[in-house]
Parts: C-alpha cells; structure tokens; sequence
C-alpha cells in the first residue's frame, strides 16, 4: 500500500473487565474473570446462562437524555467509548476540519433490546403502540450515525457488517479512508446482544458455552473448551494518518501496519486452517514483515475443540518452528467473545500490551492441548514490537491485522 501507515492515538473501552483503559487493562493484566450469571434478563429457560456483562454503567453519565431514549444499549456503549477515545487521543473533533474526520463501526447484532422491546409492544398492543424510533435504533448503522452526528463529524462514515471477523476488517477501511485524504477517523464497534430475542438466535450458532460455572465457561485450547461465553461491550480507537498526528504532537500508541481478509463459505470455520493462514500471511506482506516478525500473537479463540485445533493449526503453519516459542493469549476468555466487538477489544488489549511490553494471560486457563506457548497464569513480559491479531466469525470470514510498536521502523500500512 502506498502513503504511511495509519497510527493509533486514542482508545476508549467499555467492558465487562471495566470502563476505560484505566480499569480494562489491569483487569486483562491480571487475567481477572468477569464473566457471571446473566442478569439483564432471567436465564434459566435458555441453555446459556452464563456471560460477559457491563456492570456499573449508567447511560446517564454518558449520552444525553433525548438521545438515550432513542437508542439502544449498543449505541450507549458506542457513544461512551468514542468519548473516551477523544479524550485518550487529546484530540478536540472541533480542532479538525469535519469533512476530513470520519467514523467507521462494526456490527453483528444491531440494536435487539431496544427492538424485543418494541416488537412486544406490536404482539401485546398492535403497530399503533410500537415508537417511532424503532426504525433507527435496532439499525446495524446507530452507533457510527449517533458518534457523527454528536461530534459534527461529516467524513466518511459507515458500518461494516461482516461477521465476527469485521471488528478487525473495519480498521483496514479506515485505513483506506485515511489515504483518501481523511485525517482522523474514529473506529470500533459495540454488541449488547443479551436479551431472550438475542440470545434464541445465538443458541442456534452450536458454539456458544452452556457450562454454568463462570470459572469454566469459556476455556479455549484446553480439553476442557465447551464453547464461548457471549459478552456485550465495545471500543472505538482514534486512528489518524501519521504526518497529521506528528503535526499536533500526538502521542502514537502503535502502528497499524497490515491487514488482510479471507472468505472460506459458509460455514462456522475453517477446519482446514488455510483461510485464516492465508489472512495472516497477507497481513503480515502488506505490513512488508514475515512470520519471523512476529513477538506475540493474540487469538480468536472460539472455544470449540475443532475450531480451536484448527487455529492452533493456522498458527503453526505460520510460525513454523517457532510456534511453541511465540507467546499467544486470548484475553477474551476473561470477559467474553463480544462478537464483532471481541476482535477491537482484542486490539485495545494488544495496543496497551505493545505500550506495557507485556503479554496478557489467557484467564481461567492452565493448560493448553496443542503445541503453542499460550500465555496463562500471569502476564509475560515481553520485548514486543510486532504483534498479530487474529479473528473469525461463524460464518466462514477469516481476518488478520498487524499491529507495530510505534518506535519500530515504519513499512506497510493499511
């Protein structure tokens, strides 16, 4: 690709591990399980009672009353999780020219409470009774629309919906956007999928987790992996074309230096590994580095015992001998798979581990079925400077991204 590569100068989560970086990161740090009992609504009819949910966030304290009331939890967290990112960014959205600033979010289930809601109302009471906003706030697009238009942003902006994997495909387009003339972009996305509507459609997946035990809900790569533990959540970065960010003196978290996508049909992966083999070796060319590059890799981690042995496959294949010496983790095991939020909330947890020099333990974990040096108990120190995320959705999309500490020479570029 031409021009330089994109930069990240802000992020902004919303988790069950915690609100904001400040209590995200120690909480992945320290492998700390956040996964509990559904609460928004009464499990125990339904085969997964056991997730990720934010706690302690009160919509108030983030999104204006007339816009709550329009909206959907989903966006709530979106909303949040921009504002945190242009705080941690330092950048005033006023400070830059609006049609060169844009917002780009991935989604995977819309805004279901916010639409069982007003779909009950049609059963109980008819069509008369059901709000106006129903037609906006269960829209895969709320949550880059409501960022836009509450920051006056009028660059590009628009939603990916592209399985699990578009949490990773969404910062290549900003990228993109970015060599088309964008300064800044904001980028992420946000699921808060837990209500019975929501959840009946899941169940339908096959993967998900129905151990009702928190502690071994969700236990990729061991013998023990039963499925993932959904979760609700999200983050949204600030990504900037470098020359513009050096220009205000922002301070670069890390480098987005690679990108690739894979489609292997319709199916819930790759049993084969070569469709996300082949993503990870695109992202690493467009990155202009090899798998001998690579200093940590962080996992999609689907938690179902063919899918794991086919990733743990991938890896192999990629890293060659050396796949038993990498360190790889999956964080989410701790808070969840968000759906097409889990890949942004794993490259929030690997931009903070590039800046800490430390690899985040997989939580719950102690053990690993396959020859790969998974990251358990406690954090690694590590001397990273090229990190690789992975991701899949259940519908046969595959998607990597290369992610470079910000000291490193720079090539590449999403």
């Amino acid at each position: 690709m031409t021009g330089s590569a994109p930069v990240v100068t802000g992020l902004g989560v919303i988790a069950p591990s915690g609100l904001g970086v400040a209590e995200f990161w120690p909480a992945v740090r320290d492998g700390h399980v956040a996964l509990a009992p559904i609460g928004r609504f009464e499990p125990n009819p339904y085969p997964v009672t056991v997730a990720g949910e934010v706690t302690g966030f009160e919509p108030a304290g983030w999104v204006e009353p007339r816009i709550a009331v329009q909206t959907d939890r989903f966006t709530h967290f979106a909303l949040a999780a921009a504002d945190l990112a242009l705080r941690d960014a330092a950048l005033d959205p006023a400070a830059v020219e609006p049609f060169e600033f844009g917002v780009l979010t991935a989604s995977y289930s819309g805004g279901v409470e916010f639409g069982q809601r007003e779909i009950e109302r049609l059963w109980r009471n008819g069509p008369e009774h059901v709000g106006p906003y129903q037609s906006i706030a269960w829209f895969y697009a709320a949550c880059s629309g409501q960022i836009s238009i509450g920051n006056g942003l009028r660059g590009p902006s628009g939603v990916l919906v592209a399985d699990e994997s578009g949490g990773l495909d969404v910062l290549a387009a900003a990228g993109g956007e970015l060599r088309r003339g964008a300064r800044a972009m904001l980028v992420g996305g946000a699921e808060a999928p837990f209500c019975p509507y929501a959840m009946c459609c899941q169940f339908g997946l096959g993967l998900l987790s129905t151990s009702g035990d928190p502690a071994t809900a969700y236990q990729p790569f061991t013998e023990r992996a039963v499925g993932f533990a959904p979760a609700e959540g999200g983050a949204m970065l600030v990504v900037e074309d470098a020359g513009a960010a050096h220009r205000r003196g922002a301070a670069v978290k890390a480098v987005v230096a690679g990108h690739c996508a894979t489609y292997t049909g319709r199916q819930r992966f790759d049993r084969s590994a070569q469709g996300l083999l082949r993503a990870a070796t695109g992202a690493l060319a467009e990155a202009g580095q090899t798998p001998d590059d690579v200093d940590a890799v962080f996992l999609d981690a689907m938690a179902d015992p063919r899918a794991d042995a086919a990733e743990a496959e991938a890896v192999r294949l990629l890293l060659g001998e050396r796949a038993s010496r990498v360190p790889v983790t999956a964080p989410k095991a701790g808070y969840g798979r968000c759906y097409a939020a889990a890949a942004v909330l794993d490259v929030a947890a690997a931009v903070l581990a590039l800046e800490h020099g430390l690899v985040p333990p997989t939580p719950g974990v102690d053990g690993c079925r396959f020859d790969l040096d998974l990251v358990t108990g406690a954090a690694r120190p590590a001397d990273l400077r090229t990190v690789l995320v992975l991701s899949r959705g259940v519908y046969g999309g595959n998607s990597a991204l290369v992610l470079r500490h910000p000291e490193s020479p720079i090539s590449g570029g999403v």
